[in-house]
């Protein structure tokens, strides 16, 4: 048979936002695998699962024979299907299994026999895999990091999405960062994040920016740990400092973590939102009790029973601003300008978010 094409240009993958077919088992999918990728497995678990029983017991050559044995017929014929209509789709994919082996190299020899070449990942998820995270830490000697940081609700993110050198790794993280930051949908693997973060910094280098605008985070955004490498540069890069009235703040959390939570919540659990919405609440209040104090976590959770039931009763939100505004004051705001005093010989700038906005732009 025609010897058919492999790639290790994981480079060109990254910035072309290559799609991928990725036919490990849903299992294996699931651990981590790499954006704009899509789970096509050749063996489902169970399949998989008993091949290698298979393997262990009896070589590669018996592992074959039941692994074409249990994919054969309609399964084969619907798998190639699948394939087939991905890559109609996406012209340009690629294809990888876990270390670029039989099963990569089974599929793409089934999809030449329907009459379509397609290229695999040479090494498959491993190699393409190492390759990222060795870019990752060569990627902290290539740049200059700024920290933007700020009070809870300064519209930080809302900055930095207008900002083409800024990597968001709140959005990467799928968390707002605070222990109300968790999203309704889960936050990914930290495979998933590791990888979503190299094809992030890898572009923006690409594109010749010199220095690049982080959030200030710390070591971890929700449970996902940032890389110890990147930690440590942003540790010892320059803060500027976002100055937002109260009065914004309070109306911008309430935007983020009520208004569009709720309408989040209302789209998975129907009639049921507000209760499930509430409950999310309640369980981060109570992450913070031991910060807060007693009688402070006794007031929070009295003032939000307030705002809830005025919602239920008359449609109305402005109760939860009073929440907001009672947090931002007792617990979130002294918490950071402890922290700010601890770093004050890093802050290079503050302002308004048109004044940071402007002096970022020098920064390229």
């Amino acid at each position: 048979m025609k010897e058919l094409p492999q790639s290790s240009d994981f480079r060109s993958i990254v910035l072309d936002n290559t799609p991928l077919i990725d036919v490990r088992a849903p299992v294996e999918f699931a651990k981590g695998a790499f954006p704009h990728a899509v789970n096509l497995p050749l063996m489902n678990d169970e399949e998989r699962h008993v091949v290698g029983i298979r393997y262990k017991e009896e070589g590669n050559a018996e592992a074959v024979k039941l692994g074409n044995a249990l994919v054969s017929g309609e399964i084969k014929e619907k798998r190639i299907a699948a394939w087939l209509d991905f890559m109609t789709s996406n012209p340009h994919a690629m294809l990888y299994c876990f270390r670029g082996g039989q099963r990569s190299q089974i599929s793409q020899e089934w999809l030449f026999q329907s009459g379509r070449e397609i290229v695999r990942l040479k090494g498959g998820y491993k190699a393409f895999r190492n390759w990222l995270i060795e870019e990752t830490e060569k990627s902290v000697g290539k740049f200059k990091p700024i920290v933007l940081g700020g009070r809870t609700g300064s519209g930080k993110t809302i900055l930095l999405k207008r900002l083409k050198n800024a990597i968001d790794l709140e959005g990467l993280a799928n968390h707002r960062g605070s222990s109300f930051g968790r999203d309704i949908t889960p936050q990914p693997t930290l495979i998933d994040f590791e990888n979503a973060l190299a094809y992030a910094l890898i572009q923006k280098l690409e594109q010749g920016f010199t220095h690049l605008l982080f959030e200030d985070e710390g070591k971890c955004v929700g449970r996902l740990y940032l890389p110890k490498t990147l930690v440590e540069h942003l540790s010892k890069a320059p803060l500027v400092i976002l100055e937002t009235t109260t009065e914004e703040r309070v109306e911008i959390t309430f935007d983020e973590y009520v208004f569009k939570a709720q309408e989040k919540y209302r789209k998975v659990y129907r009639d049921d939102y507000l209760e499930a919405w509430a409950d999310g609440m309640h369980e981060a209040m109570k992450r913070i009790e031991k910060r807060l104090g007693g009688q402070r976590y006794k007031i929070v959770c009295e003032i939000f029973e307030d705002a809830l039931k005025e919602q239920k009763r008359n449609g109305l939100f402005e109760g939860y601003k009073v929440w907001i505004a009672y947090l931002l004051s007792e617990y979130y705001d002294p918490m950071y300008d402890y922290q700010i005093e601890k770093n004050a010989v890093r802050v290079l700038f503050r302002g308004t978010a048109a004044e940071v906005e402007e002096y970022l732009s020098r920064y390229g």
